[in-house]
């Protein structure tokens, strides 16, 4: 599917995830519910598997996820429910709504996890803060891994302008930019196939290169058969 094709939506606006990460501020509050996992645990573990897999941790390395939500996704890799623990002060979660940076770090908090950092930042007009102790001057090549859970979905979901371009297509060139020279981006989908994905993220603009994709079950439906959802590995060249 064409990201023209998709018609504007609720959940490619700002008030809907402001509304949403409200009531699971609120809830987490209340009872400790953390809120909602985007896509579900099972495939949350296999970006982390993948991740353990093709992007082994070290102590300098530096993650990015687009779109952090609870921050569950950054939780798991900073507890080593994959294999290995990434250190956690070179985790970065940013969100263009305030609400779920506010629900990630009062997660991050019940969890004794705080150095793991989550910024209020609109992605496709601001470039992410650099990690603390970053000795980099700008983000061009910043991170050796960006993740993306749902993200590319909703931006995709944003109002046309007046041309019919729709917000997401400056999206995969602020990726590229960002990543490291041999970095990895993962990006899981629920909107977008395989095919679909690695025509958008492999152009001449990006540079981007194929790495590999995650197996997910399969599902039959009315005579088709799919996965729930997609996930493409890009690498950037060294």
């Amino acid at each position: 599917m064409d990201t023209s094709e998709l018609e504007p939506s609720k959940l490619g606006t700002k008030e809907h995830w402001d509304n949403v990460y409200e009531e699971e501020l609120e809830n987490f509050g209340e009872n400790g519910d953390e809120g909602e996992i985007w896509f579900g645990k099972k495939a949350m573990n296999e970006m982390v598997k993948w991740v353990n897999q093709h992007v082994p941790s070290r102590s300098d390395i530096s993650v990015l996820e687009v779109g952090s939500g609870n921050g569950a996704l950054l939780f798991a890799l900073a507890e080593g429910r994959g294999k290995a623990c990434y250190p956690a002060h070179r985790l970065l979660g940013i969100d263009y709504s305030e609400g779920a940076v506010q629900l990630a770090q009062s997660v991050a908090h019940s969890r004794n996890l705080t150095a793991v950092t989550f910024r209020v930042c609109d992605f496709l007009h601001e470039d992410p803060p650099l990690l603390a102790d970053d000795q980099k001057a700008d983000q061009n090549g910043a991170w050796d891994l960006i993740l993306d859970k749902g993200t590319y979905d909703a931006i995709a979901l944003m109002e046309k302008d007046k041309n019919g371009r729709t917000p997401v297509e400056g999206y995969p060139i602020r990726i590229a930019k960002l990543l490291n020279p041999g970095g990895h981006f993962l990006i899981t989908s629920c909107n977008f196939t395989d095919f679909e994905l690695e025509s958008k993220f492999i152009t001449e603009e990006t540079g981007l290169q194929y790495h590999s994709r995650i197996e997910h079950p399969t599902i039959s439906f009315g005579g088709s058969t799919g996965s729930a959802c997609s996930s493409v590995a890009f690498t950037k060249s060294a």
